[in-house]
């Protein structure tokens, strides 16, 4: 087991920037629209969204059709009743078409569930909340995109460790089982996430890939994630299921001890990688673009690549991206490379947006305008 460096202590701060809240958004000021619980009279979803086929068709190739994607950051998966609460106005179908025309296929929609559920043992989740949900996913559907409907920040409850496992995999057992059977009539459009980053928050080692027993009981809960959602039948017995590696990590203890639940040959792999560190993410080193750059990069691609096609796995990059520091050309530099890396392996790229210019934002929720179109331009044309 290695020691933590100072390097991990100031991962395990700053990574709240690409999946938490801000403080200093730019857009601040929620709308007036709302994301209304039921789509307007000119809004209808036809009923072949809703009533989908599912279609027969590999991972690999339904990943090639996800094209690129796009993270409503900072908006569902917020850590508290308001979704408002870390700067970003209420959704609307207009934030959603405007990304669809832009050329992005995929929407991933991050949910923290855990402040819209009862006490247990059944812990019921909120209908009106669901509802909410199934809404803004209908905005993306309703655009022929790919819609992934995940269990984000609830870490609080999610804990790896054996003396909590028990407990962890009944809760997930009910929220995954009501999740599923709420969008069990849709379509292959519609894809589940077990758990997102999954990890000891707070531990050593959480974002050096945990410990052996961490990996194992995220191995565990992923496992009882897929059994609730196959358990609800019709289109669920066969839906694409997104299923990451310990904190969603690319490291090779990560890699090693990585398990697909049954060996079910609908699962898709699921990673975030914001690389290099110091550039993506922590944004103490605002250039990118040497040689040396563009090696180290495609050495993190390639371990990807040998690891899971060997094992025939489809992959998607959940989460990606690089914070403003001033730099957009060396933004763009690495957002043409990064997408195309992930390009030659059939790999599907979604930004992480928080909402925030400052930090990860290309999109302007509130007047609906690309603010770096550019980089959007790049990360959609490399799958086209």
């Amino acid at each position: 087991m290695k020691n933590i460096s100072p390097f991990l202590i100031l991962l395990s701060i700053t990574i709240l920037i690409g999946c938490s809240s801000s403080e200093n958004q730019v857009n601040n000021s929620p709308s007036e629209s709302t994301d209304n619980i039921q789509v307007t009279e000119n809004d209808v979803i036809p009923n072949e969204v809703i009533n989908g086929a599912m279609r027969d068709i590999s991972p690999k190739e339904f990943v090639l059709d996800m094209g690129s994607g796009w993270n409503l950051g900072n908006t569902l998966d917020t850590e508290d009743v308001d979704k408002t609460a870390w700067g970003n106005p209420l959704t609307t179908k207009a934030m959603i078409d405007a990304v669809a025309a832009k050329g992005f296929k995929t929407l991933r929609l991050p949910v923290t569930w855990r402040y819209h559920t009862g006490s247990g043992p059944d812990y019921i989740l909120e209908s009106d909340w669901l509802d909410r949900v199934e809404n803004i996913a209908n905005f993306a559907l309703s655009n022929d995109m790919y819609v992934i409907i995940n269990i984000h920040h609830d870490d609080e409850w999610i804990i790896p460790i054996y003396d909590n496992a028990p407990a962890v995999k009944d809760r997930l057992t009910k929220t995954w089982t009501q999740i599923a059977n709420r969008f069990k009539p849709y379509g292959d459009y519609v894809i589940f996430e077990t758990l997102n980053e999954p990890r000891h928050e707070g531990s050593p080692e959480e974002w050096e890939g945990g410990t052996v027993e961490g990996r194992d009981v995220v191995n565990q809960y992923h496992q009882v994630g897929v059994d609730a959602i196959r358990a609800t039948g019709g289109n669920n017995a066969t839906r694409k299921i997104m299923v990451s590696t310990y904190a969603a990590g690319t490291g090779d203890n990560v890699l090693a001890d990585y398990l697909v639940p049954n060996n079910d040959e609908n699962v898709i792999v699921s990673i975030h990688s914001y690389s290099p560190y110091l550039f993506s993410l922590a944004g103490t080193d605002p250039t990118w673009g040497t040689d040396a750059d563009k090696a180290q990069l495609t050495q993190e691609f390639n371990t990807i690549q040998n690891k899971f096609e060997t094992e025939g796995r489809a992959v998607v990059m959940g989460e990606w991206g690089s914070t403003f520091s001033n730099n957009e050309g060396d933004r763009l530099a690495h957002a043409e490379y990064y997408a195309k890396l992930c390009a030659e392996r059939g790999i599907c790229p979604i930004w992480w947006d928080n909402g925030n210019a400052d930090e990860f934002g290309i999109f302007n929720r509130n007047t609906l305008e690309w603010v770096y179109p550019k980089i959007a331009d790049a990360i959609v044309d490399a799958t086209k």
